[in-house]
């Protein structure tokens, strides 16, 4: 007989029965998903947007509902964020752990409703999914969150460990104007923090027959540059040998086309292990890219991480066809892998060559936790709780998340949004992408895994 304090839970309804009260850890998560998508927090970089006040707002009120105290706090006008503290026994084993950050964002990346099946904001459900701008970057995870947060609140299970919920603004612009100013200017928030669980992580792949759930556990830094050349104006229809047209497009031709080597970080090691030795190969520099195929859609981002990338993104200069301009600007879009930024500014600089001016619009480092520990141990136990038989192994991220600002201050991050996908979905395309949405069972499922991860932490 199971001890009278103990849930008893059903992996398929998720139902969980505690002190004789049912609780239904996923019983929100799908309308919770949909009033999120509903809330228009479209982020166009530079400040412009609705901004999240409107869902900050929201999240509070679903905090506060079940007795959790939310504050809303603007970074900038407009730009909000919702921080709670919950649980936490006070006993010695609780304490030396230290807090558990939980943290998703509320912002989105725009959409234009023209080239949808579905209006981006409806939050409609079709098909077995909810689509919607946020689907799955990342209002699934803040619902997940909310959904079993709220359920367990309400039947009393508050966790041993203290936990911070925070669901951050201005992510998909880098977070300058949230998580990096939460950290800045309200660390007191996340005094006592030692490790942090958010998005981009925990979701389903298929190898070889074989289900894989890929925990994020690094991301390449994120060098947003912009190139900018000058040279002496004059006539297009006469000579000149100081074109800073020519210059600039020189540059950017370089940077795009060059082949950065494969470099192995250990997340990276460990994966392609796990993906060798269903393929019946051991895993080396040289038959990665090939391993990484195996992940069919999801190749476009694993294939990103075996190597440092230089994107060029943007071009502008002139104003006249037969005038030869003063200045020619390009920008960039760089990402470097844990333990080669040395290496990727050094070619960089290689790269660009002399009379170009480089200006970093965004200039984060990447980060990298060893993938070990009772998080993660806790994170795989949960996943093969409720589907057994799957393999569980760490990814490096090719993208940048709010994990990046929250690990300036020491803690151990991890992205782990648990997701069991079919196998012809090809989730990698969904993120900014058109037609963006999730399986309502694969939300149903993820708030299931993180109920019962919380009981572990």
């Amino acid at each position: 007989m199971p001890d009278s304090s103990t849930p008893e839970t059903s992996s398929e309804t998720g139902a969980e029965t505690t002190r004789g009260a049912a609780v239904d850890v996923a019983g929100e998560v799908v309308e919770l998903c949909r009033e999120l998508i509903r809330i228009d927090t479209s982020n166009y970089g530079g400040g412009e947007g609705p901004g999240e006040r409107k869902a900050a707002e929201h999240v509070a009120g679903l905090l506060d509902e079940v007795g959790i105290a939310a504050e809303v706090v603007e970074t900038r006008p407009g730009r909000a964020n919702v921080l709670a503290r919950w649980g936490g026994s006070g006993t010695p084993a609780t304490t030396e752990r230290g807090a558990l950050l939980l943290h998703g964002h509320l912002d989105v990346v725009p959409a234009a409703a023209e080239d949808w099946q579905v209006h981006p904001f409806s939050g409609e459900v079709q098909d077995g999914y909810v689509w919607g701008r946020g689907a799955v970057d990342m209002k699934d995870f803040d619902a997940m969150l909310l959904s079993v947060v709220r359920a367990r609140q309400r039947a009393g299970r508050v966790p041993e460990r203290e936990v911070v919920l925070c669901f951050t603004a201005d992510e998909e612009a880098g977070g300058h104007e949230g998580a990096q100013l939460l950290v800045e200017d309200h660390a007191e928030w996340f005094d006592g923090c030692t490790e942090a669980v958010g998005e981009v992580g925990g979701f389903s792949t298929t190898i070889r027959g074989r289900r894989l759930y890929l925990i994020e556990a690094a991301e390449k830094g994120m060098a947003w540059m912009r190139l900018s050349a000058r040279g002496r104006a004059g006539h297009g229809s006469m000579l000149n040998d100081d074109n800073a047209v020519t210059r600039l497009a020189a540059a950017v031709a370089r940077i795009g086309a060059h082949d950065w080597p494969v470099r192995l970080t250990p997340t990276m090691r460990t994966l392609l292990a796990t993906v060798g030795e269903l393929a019946g190969v051991e895993a080396t520099p040289e038959n990665a890219p090939a391993l990484v195929e195996e992940f069919g859609g999801a190749a476009r981002m694993l294939g990103a991480v075996l190597r440092n990338s230089t994107n060029p993104t943007m071009l502008e200069a002139g104003y006249k066809v037969n005038v030869i301009p003063t200045d020619a600007t390009a920008h960039v879009d760089g990402r470097f892998l844990p333990g080669f930024e040395d290496e990727f500014f050094a070619t960089l600089a290689e790269l660009t060559g002399e009379g170009i001016d480089i200006d970093f619009v965004s200039n984060q480092p990447p980060w990298e936790t060893p993938y070990d520990g009772a998080l993660v141990d806790a994170m795989t136990r949960s996943l093969l709780a409720v589907d057994p038989g799957a393999l569980v192994a760490p990814y490096l991220m090719s993208g940048g998340t709010d994990a990046k600002h929250f690990t300036k201050l020491g803690m151990r991050s991890y992205g782990f949004a648990p997701l069991r996908l079919p196998d012809d979905l090809d989730f990698t395309a969904l993120f900014h992408g058109v037609d963006e949405r999730v399986p309502v069972d694969a939300l149903e499922f993820g708030a299931r895994v993180m109920d019962r991860f919380l009981d572990q932490v």
